[in-house]
């Protein structure tokens, strides 16, 4: 069997024409749209993300500030940025990057971005209003699984679709978007009896466990979709996927690269959040 390959670079780019053209409205209106990276780590994998958002951010007409707190930061200290973020008028988006310092729980300084602002949907609060089916943003990367299906005419409607992963980043909120979509949802952890079984049932795969390689053809029935959300780094430095795609190609009907699939999808849906912000506030 042929495996299509669910490339992600045009559909971001159809992403990106049209936050371009979006934010050069809002600066021609007065104010260019504007996002904060609020940091307090030194991680290596983090200051390459933050990079690779404020290319994204000069690309789109997008201003990207970078506010670095300092690894010795406190939850005190960061809750009160975020909150005076969250109450700056000419702040339109945030994001909080991870690592946080030790000690510090995502879950509870992320209660201080204001939900208008929380494009990448890491609060509780806004994970709950997805939840609610209530207006918000979800995380970018569990949409960006969503729109590549879509792109690429993959139908959800009716679908049975296997989640592997459950955390607040990918698989619970890809979840309920799933849910959005009429999909049916099985979703399967590190817990989970009998993987394969679970996963070979399902018409559409998405691996969103971290730990490279664990999907492989045992898991999936012939025909079926799959969707690779893993980026872990291998031996040798490169990044590498959930899936085992050496073993899935030939048996899958479709599989997502991993780099190339959800990745660009996921760094061009949250430009077009930071946009959606800055519009939702100037409306």
């Amino acid at each position: 069997m042929d495996t299509t390959s669910l490339i992600g670079k045009e559909l971001a780019a159809a992403i990106n024409a049209d936050t371009k053209q979006r934010a050069a409205a809002r600066t021609e209106a007065g104010s260019a749209p504007r996002l904060a990276l609020v940091i307090a780590n030194d991680d290596p994998a983090s200051a390459w993300y933050v990079k690779s958002l404020n290319r994204a951010a000069e690309r789109n007409g997008i201003v990207c500030e970078n506010v670095d707190l300092g690894v010795e930061a406190t939850a005190e200290e960061i809750r009160a940025k975020l909150a005076e973020l969250s109450a700056d008028a000419t702040v339109d988006a945030i994001m909080l990057q991870t690592p946080l310092p030790k000690g510090v729980g995502l879950d509870d300084v992320s209660l201080s971005i204001a939900a208008a602002k929380d494009v990448d949907g890491v609060s509780p609060l806004s994970l709950g209003l997805l939840a609610s089916g209530l207006p918000g943003f979800p995380p970018a990367t569990s949409e960006a699984v969503v729109e590549l299906a879509k792109f690429h005419g993959i139908a959800l409607e009716g679908r049975h679709v296997a989640v592997v992963g459950r955390s607040n980043v990918v698989g619970k909120p890809l979840t309920q978007l799933l849910l959005a979509e009429n999909a049916t949802v099985t979703v399967a952890h590190s817990r989970t009896r009998d993987l394969p079984a679970i996963t070979s049932a399902a018409d559409i795969v998405v691996a969103a466990v971290g730990r490279a390689g664990l999907i492989t053809a045992d898991h999936v029935r012939e025909g079926a979709v799959v969707i690779d959300v893993g980026t872990n780094e291998d031996d040798n430095g490169n990044i590498t996927g959930d899936v085992n795609a050496e073993s899935v190609t030939g048996v899958a009907g479709a599989l997502s690269p991993v780099p190339g699939g959800v990745g660009p999808v996921t760094t061009a849906l949250l430009m077009r959040h930071v946009v959606q912000a800055a519009e939702n506030a100037n409306h």
